[in-house]
């Protein structure tokens, strides 16, 4: 029962602080009170439905979206002993998980039968089948070094040294996979507010875009975690407790998310699939054989 209050007090703290990174990001100021303003406005925003849309799918994907991420962040430890649900393959749950936010964006797109939506879908489909590849392959490699996929194991396995140093070309792989999955720019290519209006969610409105931006809130905190846990030492660090260690490391990830989404311009979609595949693949596996060398020797 703690557990799961704590656990309940350290994701609603990470949603609004990433809310409020978020503002900061667009407008370059501090607006404490803007996540509150934000969820009242669409709380009650008149809802409004595309004429010809897709009515399963069209109420479904918010609920699919938010249901994902948090299934997914339910695996992923806040501190030493805190998780809802400790799983012994948690890091190959990781990228199982999150592979289903492809297929819930793709439903939104298609649901609205307008063409922002379906432009919007096919970019999410085509982005994250490229990038959560390498998600798979960058976490063979801390699941080598820690020989398990038990997540608290891998934080253990970074007692001498922090994951982000022993295999640094596996963390910017990692890093920039998150940013994609998590669809932010400069990867914002799914939504792409200058192109596409809002993308997959340019035609909802109301509850339904409140659940969307509130899943997209949970996928940048969750990945956030995920990046903690697997390269960053997890709840390791002197003085304070495992569980603050976790939230204030948590928070500058997300920050540096939305810092390099600042200032770095949108990546074309073809360039985008583009570096991946011919670079990004290639070093995920050069990474797995540098990791593989150092353990034997």
């Amino acid at each position: 029962m703690i557990i799961g209050i704590l656990i309940t007090l350290f994701f609603l703290a990470g949603i609004y602080f990433v809310a409020v990174l978020e503002r900061w990001s667009l407008s370059g100021t501090m607006q404490w009170s803007s996540p509150v303003r934000s969820l009242l406005r669409l709380f009650i925003q008149e809802e409004i439905k595309p004429r010809k849309h897709d009515s399963i799918f069209f109420e479904a994907a918010p609920v699919f979206f938010i249901a994902v991420i948090l299934l997914t962040i339910s695996i992923l430890p806040f501190g030493e002993g805190l998780v809802l649900i400790d799983l012994g393959t948690g890091a190959l749950f990781i990228n199982a998980a999150l592979v289903y936010v492809m297929v819930c964006l793709l439903m939104a797109g298609w649901s609205v039968n307008g063409v922002y939506g379906m432009i919007g879908g096919w970019r999410a489909l085509a982005q994250l089948i490229a990038y959560s590849m390498t998600v798979v392959m960058v976490l063979t490699a801390t699941v080598m070094r820690a020989e398990s996929m038990f997540l608290p194991d891998i934080i253990e396995s970074q007692q001498s040294l922090w994951n982000i140093l022993y295999q640094p070309i596996g963390f910017i792989l990692f890093y920039l996979s998150a940013m994609a999955i998590a669809f932010l720019p400069p990867f914002d290519l799914p939504t792409a507010e200058s192109e596409l209006a809002g993308g997959v969610w340019a035609d909802f409105t109301g509850i339904r875009k409140l659940l969307f931006r509130l899943g997209r809130l949970a996928l940048i905190l969750t990945l956030s975690v995920a990046v903690v846990v697997l390269y960053m030492g997890g709840w390791l660090g002197p003085w304070l407790p495992g569980y603050v260690w976790i939230f204030l490391k948590t928070l500058l990830v997300a920050a540096s998310f939305f810092a390099v989404g600042r200032f770095v311009p949108r990546i074309r979609q073809d360039h985008l699939l583009e570096y991946h595949w011919k670079f990004g693949i290639p070093l995920a596996l050069f990474n797995i054989f540098l990791v593989g060398g150092l353990l034997i020797i």
